[in-house]
């Protein structure tokens, strides 16, 4: 189900706790799992429960609660915009708006053309960099101004163009 590499990689956490306690590392090896596969499938997370040696619906709590963690498929580039309040009063819910507009797409949609997936995210702990918005959970953009986004959503584009998504594992 998950490769030789990522199997190295969820070893590579499991040093960082007790033998006995391999669990410990189910976050990790969750988002190993996701980064790999594109999102988490029942069979993936069943999968990283097996070889953590703990319950299926363990694992399932743990991907079900954070919004890091893809149950369904996403884009490409999943846009994950901040609208709690800091950042709601720094223009957050205006860049999730410019965004919606400019995609095309609601929160929890995808572009037709698979492109992106737009989240609302809880607080991103960004608050004085307010609008902010996470890229596939790896990249913060910070004061995210209309302008700003227009020139995100170009970068990305292009990087699309010039480096066609693979097959993920």
């Amino acid at each position: 189900m998950l490769s030789d590499n990522a199997l190295k990689r969820i070893d590579r956490e499991l040093t960082k706790y007790p033998a006995d306690q391999k669990q410990s590392a189910v976050m990790a090896a969750l988002a190993i799992a996701q980064d790999e596969k594109g999102y988490l499938a029942q069979e993936t997370i069943a999968a990283v429960a097996d070889y953590l040696g703990m319950a299926p619906m363990a694992a399932y709590e743990i991907a079900s609660f954070y919004n890091m963690y893809d149950l369904a498929p996403v884009g490409r580039f999943k846009l994950t915009v901040c609208t709690n309040l800091p950042c709601a009063l720094s223009g957050g819910v205006h860049a999730a708006d410019h965004l919606k507009q400019t995609l095309g797409i609601d929160f929890n949609e995808t572009t037709p053309d698979g492109l992106f997936t737009l989240k609302e995210g809880e607080c991103l702990g960004a608050c004085g960099d307010a609008p902010v918005l996470l890229m596939n959970n790896k990249r913060m953009c910070s004061h995210m101004s209309t302008e700003a986004i227009d020139q995100l959503l170009a970068e990305l584009r292009a990087e699309a163009l010039a480096k066609p998504a693979g097959p993920k594992s």
